[in-house]
């Protein structure tokens, strides 16, 4: 039986602790036997469902409403201690939207956030270029404005729900300045003219993933979101929100790694006892359980601060992913060890979450790119 003593922590309120049990007790039900062979289809089938669950609600923040990161994290790490494309799939509904939450018209966000929060839509969001990766502000895809409208001309890759999205916000170079304030955001429904899926990228834990393509790609003036060179601002600020629950995700992993080491060494003999009587097999378990708790202290306190109203998070939230994904990389690598040969067998939970873990050291901010941003707010605050 999964932990969940870390829910009487002081964290969260009652209505978190009914939020987190509540979806676990979906998940029972409904992500047991989820068909990954057509990674599409699955996603598509799960956001319906979560989305008829009332699962995707806390994704998106309309007029007063705000996005509550405690629940987001909660329902990430649920997720995928249970299942990583469920997570995924819940993820980029939030990610997606979140520059539309925070920083939207209500007539923006009143067309798109009933839609995927309720499961009707599929939303990404397309920051990354080939040349730039971590390096938002060196983007060079263009929005040239055309009376009341902008061309988009450009690329994008490592999208997320890329091939299978229905509105994509994309960031892009206005050129109101040079750099970070030249940059700006705009919705980009799936249909557009001009916008073409260019390649589908595979990758060691399967999830709809590609490079786009955008020529001559004409919006009108209204998709801007926010006001014109306010795209790393509002990137940057989407990430602070997000980048807490990629550290969720990577704690859901390492939960279900602990579990499945414990119930393994509990029930694998060895010369007539169990593996767990071993006290270097007890070693490892105490090294399991102790890195889990620390993210989750780490995850949760930055969660914790946000919602209390701080305007920018960054050191907290670099802290808790950099800590929560290299950690559960070892809390994950150390369950395959103690599963031995079966470890790496394809099929087994161990050998799955060895393959989902490695992605949530890169992406939004590698592990290096959250040290560099630890260190700087570290010395600026000296």
């Amino acid at each position: 039986m999964a932990d969940r003593s870390f829910l009487d922590w002081p964290f969260f309120e009652p209505r978190h602790r009914a939020f987190a049990d509540g979806l676990d007790a979906w998940c029972r039900d409904h992500l047991s036997n989820v068909d990954h062979s057509d990674t599409d289809a699955a996603c598509r089938a799960l956001v319906a469902a979560m989305g008829q669950g009332g699962w995707l609600q806390v994704t998106g923040a309309e007029g007063d409403e705000t996005l509550d990161v405690r629940t987001l994290c909660l329902a990430r790490e649920t997720l995928a201690s249970h299942d990583g494309l469920a997570d995924f799939s819940f993820a980029m509904q939030g990610l997606g939207m979140g520059a539309l939450s925070l920083f939207g018209t209500p007539e923006q966000q009143a067309e798109w956030l009933p839609k995927t929060r309720s499961g009707q839509a599929i939303s990404a969001f397309a920051l990354t270029e080939p040349q730039s990766g971590s390096d938002v502000a060196a983007g060079t895809m263009s929005a040239t404005k055309d009376g009341d409208a902008y061309i988009l001309n450009g690329e994008k890759t490592w999208i997320s729900n890329g091939g299978i999205a229905d509105i994509y916000v994309v960031f892009a170079r206005t050129g109101e300045a040079p750099g970070a304030r030249g940059l700006s955001a705009f919705l980009v429904p799936a249909d557009t003219p001009g916008l073409e899926i260019a390649e589908r990228l595979d990758v060691i834990a399967p999830h709809p993933l590609a490079r786009l393509n955008f020529t001559d790609c004409r919006i009108p003036a209204s998709a801007m979101i926010g006001t014109p060179g306010q795209g790393f601002k509002i990137a940057m600020a989407t990430l602070d929100v997000f980048r807490t629950t990629v550290a969720a995700a990577a704690l859901g992993f390492a939960r279900r790694a602990l579990d499945e080491a414990t119930a393994r060494v509990k029930a694998r003999r060895i010369q007539g006892a169990p593996l767990a009587d071993l006290q270097m097999v007890q070693g490892h378990i105490a090294d399991m359980a102790l890195d889990v708790d620390a993210a989750a202290l780490l995850i949760y306190r930055a969660a914790w601060t946000k919602d209390q109203g701080a305007p920018r998070v960054s050191r907290e939230a670099a802290m808790a992913k950099l800590f929560a994904t290299e950690q559960a990389q070892k809390v994950i690598d150390k369950a395959v060890q103690l599963f031995g040969g079966d470890g790496v067998r394809h099929g087994e939970t161990v050998e799955r979450l060895y393959r989902e873990i490695r992605a949530l050291r890169i992406y939004e901010g590698a592990s290096d790119v959250q040290r560099v941003i630890i260190a700087r707010q570290t010395l600026e605050g000296e």
